[in-house]
């Protein structure tokens, strides 16, 4: 088990939702932090428990009793949204203290469910980090296999993967009625896989799948919702040029987009593995960002002339900009779009990764290896 970044939910001692992807680790950290007897752990994938509150959502007053838990622990509360008015209630009528996971905020505000108007915290997990992995931190297993915490160590990663995609497609997706047709569905996700750090083209995403624009939006809109795809928009803010409109795409963890991504005699290895790399960074940036609660914006900055940076920081603590690369040399051509940002934003922090060993200055940019980077992301997001 690994201790994460994550500890601002029981340091600040208030009500809170955990939201986060399957498998990212949710009910692990709360049975660490959360376990002891002076807390209730209500399990809302324990099927008899299900169908009774689901039933009678009132019934969960009668399961705490007349006792006064620590804290109520309410674990897969999308499963039964009717239950946060109860929460709602207890947390004004008894001054009780719920700590709940689901997959996502969105979909229960989508549901038109009570979030208990700021009576609640609101956080969110991802896969482990390079720091919380610490020396067992990988580069090039991310790259393949990803982050997720039951992958880490697993015997038979890739078939973990499989199984993991599947169950997504099954449960979350046919359980809650969200996709009609799964076949379809499954096409539009390998589909999708291809537009993985590219600008995002809906109607190039349609046509590729043979399926119609709006399904296709309504399932970006899936994934959205399940926290398993992220739109990064453009950073426009002040902009000195013609700056391209569409967000890039990106499946929240490098394994899962691995797995989800075709491969054969005609696709590009290397191309997979770019877009791999850039995953990985993403995800190290949300989870260091979010779990340390550093309150940046991710974006990434691209001109209509095509110069880009992978990936751009903006927040109370200032801007940053990233660019990753794999190979053990650069060269002046991939400082391009750092020197272009820095010259529009000579406030921001530039940064290129890459796979060398030797940390460097050039024309502004910060150079530092990627194996050096990674682990010490939180301290060089905190300006330290």
């Amino acid at each position: 088990m690994y201790a994460r970044l994550l500890k601002r939910p029981f340091e600040l001692g208030q009500s809170f939702f955990l939201f986060g992807p399957r498998g990212t680790g949710k009910t692990t950290w709360l049975r660490e932090h959360f376990g002891s007897r002076s807390n209730l752990f209500v399990d809302l994938l324990d099927g008899d428990l299900y169908t009774e509150l689901l039933a009678r959502p009132h019934r969960l007053e009668t399961l705490i009793g007349t006792a006064h838990p620590d804290w109520v622990i309410l674990d897969e509360i999308q499963r039964v949204p009717a239950l946060l008015n109860e929460v709602h209630r207890l947390i004004e009528g008894r001054g009780l203290r719920f700590a709940m996971t689901g997959s996502s905020a969105r979909s229960l505000r989508r549901k038109g469910v009570n979030l208990l108007a700021g009576r609640a915290l609101s956080f969110q997990m991802h896969p482990l980090t390079a720091s919380e992995l610490g020396q067992d931190f990988d580069l090039e297993r991310a790259l393949r296999f990803g982050q997720l915490p039951s992958v880490i160590g697993h015997k038979a990663p890739s078939e973990f993967l499989a199984s993991y995609v599947q169950t997504y497609l099954r449960e979350e997706v046919q359980q809650e009625g969200l996709a009609r047709n799964l076949a379809n569905f499954a096409r539009f996700l390998e589909t999708a896989s291809f537009s993985q750090g590219a600008p995002l083209n809906v109607a190039h995403v349609a046509r590729e799948a043979a399926l119609d624009r709006k399904v296709v939006e309504n399932y970006f809109g899936i994934l959205d919702d399940l926290l398993i795809g992220y739109r990064l928009p453009v950073f426009t803010k002040r902009a000195q040029r013609r700056m391209v409109a569409h967000p890039k795409f990106y499946f929240f963890d490098a394994g899962v987009y691995r797995t989800i991504r075709p491969m054969g005699p005609l696709d590009s290895p290397a191309e997979a593995e770019g877009a791999g790399l850039e995953t990985i960074l993403l995800q190290e940036l949300r989870a260091v960002n979010d779990a340390l609660g550093l309150d940046y914006e991710p974006f990434y900055w691209r001109t209509s002339d095509g110069t880009e940076v992978d990936f751009v920081l903006y927040g109370p603590r200032g801007m940053l900009a990233f660019e990753i690369k794999r190979s053990n040399r650069y060269t002046r051509s991939d400082l391009t779009g750092l020197r272009a940002f820095n010259k529009d934003y000579p406030m921001a922090r530039c940064y290129l990764l890459y796979g060398g060993s030797t940390p460097r200055e050039e024309e502004g940019v910060l150079v530092r290896p990627i194996d050096q980077a990674l682990p010490g992301l939180a301290s060089l997001l905190q300006g330290s």
